[in-house]
Order: structure tokens, then C-alpha cells, then sequence
């Protein structure tokens, strides 16, 4: 087995970069569902171009995933962006 030895310079360095990746990492766990962007009915009729009953009809074929809080039905913001992704039609 062969050993590495390091400068005290490259060591800082190296020690620096790990401090930062932590931090990110650290960062990101702390983002939680709540820190995510929930769309209401109309906001994502307004965002899709689409009727309510149209996003009724997502709903019920398990196009989009929802939350329902009483009679109130919330989307997450990424979801939206997904299924915009996903019908993306790339033109020549």
C-alpha cells in the first residue's frame, strides 16, 4: 500500500473544500416540503392554460399529484414543472 503525503498548503486546501460540500450538504437537509412552492387550483389552471375541470380530469388519470386539505387542492410547483418537462415537444 502506498502513502500519500500532503503539504500543509494542499492539506488547508483540501480541508477548505470539505467544509464547503458540508455546508451545501447540510443546507440542502435542512429543506424541507414546506420550503417548496404549493400551487393552488387556479394557479395552475392559470400556469397550464387549462380548464378546472381539465385539471379535475389530470387529477383523476394520476397525471398530476395533488394535496387536499379539506375542499381545498394544493400541487407542488416541481410537479408542474415536471409534467411541463415531460410533454415538451423539442421542434427542428
Amino acid at each position: 500500500m502506498e502513502k500519500l503525503v500532503l503539504t500543509e498548503a494542499d492539506y488547508k486546501e483540501l480541508q477548505n473544500k470539505l467544509e464547503k460540500i458540508t455546508s451545501q450538504l447540510d443546507r440542502l437537509g435542512k429543506q424541507n416540503a414546506l420550503s417548496e412552492k404549493w400551487l393552488d387550483n387556479q394557479d395552475v389552471c392559470l400556469i397550464l392554460k387549462v380548464s378546472t375541470r381539465t385539471l379535475q380530469n389530470y387529477r383523476d388519470k394520476g397525471i398530476l399529484p395533488f394535496s387536499q386539505i379539506s375542499n381545498k387542492i394544493y400541487y407542488k410547483a416541481s410537479d408542474i414543472e415536471k409534467h411541463l418537462e415531460n410533454n415538451y415537444v423539442k421542434i427542428w
